[in-house]
């Protein structure tokens, strides 16, 4: 993607937000300062600029950062002390069986696995409170709240409670998803081969609540699903619809 495609969501005179795509950095690499970032993308633009908060390389959706120190001070407060609602959206693989729950589950780093996060009890304490937007016969889309800031931490408690996102190579059971996954039939031209609908993590941060740093007006922050996102929720929709089951249909049996 372009830099002149990033999608500015919000400005004013000590704030901007974009919408993140996917497999952009939100820091410059420690090792390799030719992998596009957001941080240089703004620089470039606004000549100063201050990191708020952070979204993994393949997450999308809101990202937050401040123009000025006093701004950013305020922000780092306000995330510090979680007065900042997030609502993540995220598919994950199998069909939720609850409409809302409460994840309570300590997580530390794994130290088999080079920057990634466990479950571990004597780890630090981690809340997520998630609830059902959509159900489908081989996946749930589902509204996630961190009530903690800690990395990776929505992947992670999915994970932990057997509901992985649809697509994650860390901490899912899949790398990429494919039409043929759920389309019967499904057949393919001579000498051609099946392209994935869908690469990256399926997790979205959808909407950002925070009050403004310098009006204390509440602002509120919403980013679109990236076009495959979109995509891949419209194939389900064809493919994998769920019907709720109800014996009140049957009873004039």
């Amino acid at each position: 993607m372009k830099k002149s495609q990033i999608e500015i969501l919000y400005e004013d005179d000590v704030l901007v937000a974009v919408n993140k795509p996917a497999d952009m950095l939100t820091l410059p690499d420690r090792f390799r300062a030719d992998i596009p970032n957001l941080r240089e993308h703004l620089l470039s633009k606004y000549g100063e600029i201050f990191i708020v908060h952070r979204l993994d390389k393949e997450t999308t959706g809101v990202i937050l950062f401040a123009k000025n120190a006093e701004s950013h001070r305020d922000l780092n407060i306000q995330f510090e002390k979680n007065m900042v609602i997030k609502h993540y959206h995220a598919l994950v693989g199998g069909m939720f069986d609850k409409d809302e729950m409460d994840i309570d589950i300590p997580i530390a780093p794994d130290p088999r696995r080079k920057g990634l996060m466990k479950p571990n009890a004597l780890g630090k304490e981690c809340h997520t409170h998630v609830k059902v937007i959509e159900k489908f016969r081989v996946a749930t889309l589902l509204d996630c709240l961190p009530r903690t800031g800690r990395q990776h931490q929505i992947r992670v408690h999915l994970s932990a409670i057997g509901f992985p996102l649809l697509i994650d190579s860390d901490y899912g059971r899949q790398k990429e998803f494919r039409l043929s996954t759920i389309k019967r039939k499904y057949n393919l031209a001579k000498n051609t081969d099946e392209q994935p609908l869908m690469t990256t993590t399926t997790l979205h941060a959808k909407k950002l609540i925070f009050s403004h740093p310098v009006t204390k007006d509440t602002v509120t922050i919403e980013a679109d699903y990236p076009k495959n996102f979109t995509a891949l929720l419209k194939i389900l929709r064809k493919y994998s619809a769920y019907t709720e089951f109800s014996f009140e249909d049957f009873q004039d049996w």
